[in-house]
């Protein structure tokens, strides 16, 4: 990539690309629109975290799950996370989008009620495994998430919840995870991005990848592994750290875009 990184086309095109897919109407159809319909730093981070976790599928799809959800949560999400109990439980029968069913929306509700109220909230628990050295690695957005993962199952759980929240360690490209996180740390003027973290460097995050950004990805010689695992989204964000190292991730823009809408 060393010669692709250098070549000027390529970044022109990529930050057209960028400066174009990053704009406020993006918002409207996107998973991202869901927290976006809320002002407390709790509510859209909650918000966002569902958002993120139900973004698989067609994205209309997933905006009204999203939406549904905190319909359910009586639109008040940061709130119905601190007072959530038993008497609730019944509001959620039913609720499935995908393979992310009612058990499983039961658990990720006690374990947020678990971090919010005994771990300082999401972004403190994220911080703790991004600033220090942990078993998992020696600090960074991978050691972030698998911090996270370590609070958020350290309550007993479903076994099939696991799979919601996924592993870098065990190979995932926690497409999910890293576009949450996207949300919450990178900060611009295009109204897309929360920008709520600010312990965070945006020159850390990786790139979200899935189907439609590895297709590009390659297609544009950025990424050259097939698999689009950890290790694809090692490769991928560091290919686009040469063009932008403090914001690599805008370039998820680009490449989510041009594989979505120009197919």
């Amino acid at each position: 990539m060393k010669a692709r990184g250098l070549n000027s086309r390529l970044k022109a095109l990529l930050d057209y690309k960028a400066d174009y897919y990053n704009q406020h109407s993006f918002v409207g159809d996107d998973p991202v629109s869901v927290p976006h319909r809320f002002k407390g730093k709790a509510d859209r981070e909650i918000a966002a975290f569902f958002s993120a976790t139900l973004a698989w599928g067609n994205r209309k799809s997933i905006v009204k799950s999203g939406l549904r959800l905190m319909a359910l949560m009586d639109d008040a999400p940061a709130a119905f996370v601190d007072g959530f109990s038993e008497k609730d439980l019944s509001r959620f029968r039913g609720f499935v989008h995908r393979t992310f069913n009612e058990d499983d929306l039961l658990f990720f509700l006690y374990a947020l009620k678990n971090i919010y109220q005994r771990h300082g909230g999401l972004e403190a628990v994220f911080n703790q495994g991004y600033q220090r050295s942990s078993r998992h690695g020696t600090g960074g957005i991978k050691s972030a998430i698998m911090h996270f993962r370590d609070v958020f199952f350290s309550m007993p759980h479903p076994e099939r919840s696991l799979k919601h929240l996924s592993n870098p360690a065990a190979g995932s490209a926690a497409k999910r995870l890293n576009m949450f996180l996207r949300w919450m740390i990178r900060k611009d003027d295009a109204g897309v991005d929360f920008g709520l973290w600010n312990a965070f460097s945006t020159g850390d995050l990786y790139c979200p990848l899935d189907v439609h950004s590895g297709r590009v990805a390659r297609s544009l010689g950025l990424l050259k592994r097939k698999q689009n695992d950890w290790k694809a989204v090692e490769e991928l964000t560091a290919n686009l750290r040469l063009f932008d190292p403090e914001d690599p991730v805008k370039y998820d823009f680009a490449l989510f875009g041009m594989g979505v809408f120009e197919k």
